[in-house]
């Protein structure tokens, strides 16, 4: 940011003239300092550098340097109406919750814009989580109300901002301190000239973080701050507050809440964080952008609905220009920038959470409430539900305090770091499903039962997917998470058509069993048996089933052009292009391909015209399908599935998917092991078929 003229240009009635004019009337040495509208000007231009030295840029979460806010800045939201303390019932939520089908807690029917709010009301309590952007958006406004040409706030104000966790004695001198404020940013000092100020109304007072007021001092702060606001109530103020921690005594001010994230806003705050000349060129940003909706990102993508979390998420792409396949690490990363480092980022000093429940055992009690909620499907828990939790796990610690106040810890973790957070009144849930789903997983752990029951009851159950990928990620070694879904996935083959099936896959893809491309060749022939099934009887409902087998053998990560099956599984063209194509990754063995090719183009010179009959298109269809039977050694039977087979095949594919992601997810996992679990794939011992 360069040059302050912007800030300083003498205009009617703006701060120019409201600073000359104050200073006149205040008369004595700050008349003489500032005698003029030139020298107003100059103290302007003092005032406004200094601010924007201070509240005009980010520096945070381990950054090198420090950002410029109007750079980075995107414009906020507001909910149309206030989404806490509603008395709504718990099965309401869940419904509204489920009936989105998106990773987000909070409904947004209609949203405004922050500048609008902030212009259209003198008193405003702006709330929301932690990390939700609210100081943020007090300082834009407060760099907004300093330029002469704003566009964006529309009151001459001369904006001061109080950080309220700077407030740690009871009394509360406001005179005092906006006077210090002035003289510490280039004004004369003199309390008299904030009195005047305030008398005429021409203040914009930013009062930020109320639930960072040392909690000794919380109440005294607030009488101090209402009774300040009640004798100068002809200036304009803006609070902030998160919301756990908001009480609505304020009459005066209207509380509003701030909006997650939504697409447009998460897309042009990555463009304006990747915007240097080099990001331009190549394009980082929407590489960032597709990388974070692609599938596997579904959950990063719920956590940078938080601006302070999108940072972070940012901070990890400008280093490696990837997101890690280990989302465990990510996603404890993003939990601990809530449950330690914002507040050590802030300079917040907060009591232990409560006597004798550190950060650790903290994680513990939190991972408990997690998984006992996602083993009943449960998102949503009554307070009543979650301080008796508390009280049952700090009753059986060891060191237990002798008063068991459970209710005491869950305000404590609410209001002080917004993991828990209240979405009703009485009704909480976790401020995101990925913090749940992590803290299942992290609950799970080595625990050999837990790994057991995860495996047998939810292996295919997609609510858990995330929970086996972050397992993955947070054990010592995958070996023993792998080969319990390895060997469940065996259970799904139960049938001797799909015994056959797979031998039949295994037989006209095999070479040697150490190629190590045999079990994605061997998914390529499966899917092609499949989306033939399908061609001759699209009854056969075998859509989910060709999917997943795509998903699967991209994850294998075979060189093969996944467009041309991506084709055939919409609409089945059967020419000899395709089977070229499959020859370039030699997916077959011992097929007579020159024959195969040969047969297909005399087929394809005699394609019946359009205009006869449909029993003849389907007599001509069937011929080109008994084609590829023949040519693949395809018996018509094994690829004619029941309703049953094809369900367990779909269980069989997904399964087989996910287990291939947790590979990639884990931190560790033996050669040995994955050989193994390679070499089953799509694969059945001939004595298996009975």
């Amino acid at each position: 940011m360069t040059g302050m003229e912007p800030f300083v240009e003498p205009i009617a009635g703006g701060l120019v003239g409201i600073v000359f004019d104050i200073a006149a009337k205040v008369g004595g040495g700050v008349a003489e300092v500032i005698s003029d509208r030139r020298q107003a000007a100059q103290a302007l231009k003092r005032y406004a550098e200094k601010y924007l030295a201070r509240y005009g840029t980010l520096k945070l979460l381990g950054m090198q340097k420090p950002i410029k806010l109007e750079e980075i800045y995107t414009k906020v939201r507001f909910l149309d109406e206030l989404s806490i303390r509603q008395f709504t019932s718990l099965e309401a939520l869940e419904r509204t919750y489920r009936e989105g089908q998106k990773r987000r807690f909070q409904v947004q029917k209609s949203t405004f814009d922050g500048f609008s709010v902030a212009n259209e009301n003198q008193y405003l309590m702006v709330l929301g989580s932690p990390g939700a952007g609210k100081s943020v958006y007090l300082r834009r406004i407060g760099v907004e109300a300093l330029k002469a040409d704003s566009g964006g706030y529309q009151h001459r104000c001369i904006p001061v901002m109080l950080e309220l966790k700077r407030f740690n004695s009871g009394k509360v001198d406001f005179i005092q301190t906006i006077a210090d404020e002035f003289s510490s940013f280039g004004f004369p000092s003199s309390p008299d000239f904030a009195v005047r100020a305030l008398e005429q109304g021409k203040l914009l007072v930013l009062l930020d973080g109320l639930d960072e007021v040392p909690r000794p001092n919380f109440n005294s702060v607030v009488d101090s701050i209402q009774n300040f606001v009640n004798q100068y109530d002809q200036n304009r103020y803006i609070a902030s507050c998160r919301i756990a921690s908001h009480r609505s005594t304020w009459t005066r001010f209207r509380d509003i809440t701030i909006a997650d994230f939504d697409d447009d806003q998460i897309y042009q705050f990555i463009r304006n964080w990747f915007s240097s000349e080099l990001d331009r060129q190549t394009k980082t940003a929407e590489r960032f952008w597709e990388n974070l909706n692609g599938p596997k990102n579904a959950a990063a993508k719920e956590l940078a609905q938080k601006p302070l979390i999108l940072t972070f998420l940012c901070l990890v792409y400008d280093r490696t220009q990837n997101l890690p396949n280990n989302r465990a690490i990510l996603y404890r990363k993003a939990l601990d920038i809530l449950l330690e480092e914002w507040a050590a980022e802030k300079r917040i000093l907060h009591n232990q959470i409560y006597q004798g429940l550190n950060v650790d055992l903290e994680k513990v009690l939190l991972s408990e409430i997690a998984y006992n909620g996602f083993v009943k499907n449960q998102v949503f828990f009554t307070e009543q539900e979650l301080v008796n939790q508390i009280k049952s796990f700090l009753a059986d610690t060891v060191d237990k305090p002798a008063y068991l106040d459970g209710r005491a810890v869950l305000n404590a973790i609410s209001e002080q770091q917004g993991v828990l957070i209240e979405r009703a009144e009485g009704i909480y849930s976790f401020s995101d499903l990925t913090f749940q789903e992590y803290l299942t997983a992290q609950c799970i752990g080595d625990d050999s039962e837990r790994l057991r029951i995860l495996v047998e009851n939810y292996l295919t159950d997609q609510r858990w997917r995330e929970v086996f990928l972050c397992v993955s990620g947070l054990v010592r070694s995958a070996d023993k998470l792998l080969d319990l879904v390895s060997s469940s996935t065996q259970k799904y083959i139960y049938t001797s058509k799909l015994k056959s099936l797979f031998m039949w896959a295994d037989q006209v893809t095999s070479r040697t069993e150490s190629d190590p491309l045999l079990p994605a060749r061997r998914v390529v022939a499966l899917f092609l048996a499949l989306a033939l099934a399908h061609a001759i009887n699209p009854a056969f409902e075998l859509s989910l089933a060709i999917s997943l087998s795509l998903d699967l053998i991209k994850s294998l990560k075979l060189d093969l052009d996944l467009s041309v099956l991506l084709a055939c599984s919409i609409d089945l063209d059967f020419s000899p292009d395709l089977y070229l194509e499959l020859e370039k990754t030699k997916i077959f063995s011992g097929i007579d391909s020159v024959s195969l090719i040969a047969r297909l183009k005399g087929l394809q010179a005699r394609v019946p015209d359009s205009s006869q009959p449909d029993q003849i298109q389907q007599a001509f269809a069937t011929r080109i399908y008994q084609t590829w039977l023949d040519a693949l050694r395809l018996q018509r039977d094994w690829i004619e599935l029941s309703f049953e087979e094809t369900e367990a095949l779909t269980n069989y594919l997904y399964a087989c998917e996910l287990m291939v992601e947790c590979k990639e997810a884990a931190v560790r996992l033996s050669e040995k092991v994955w050989k193994g679990i390679e070499k089953q794939i799509i694969a059945v011992k001939p004595t298996d078929i009975t």
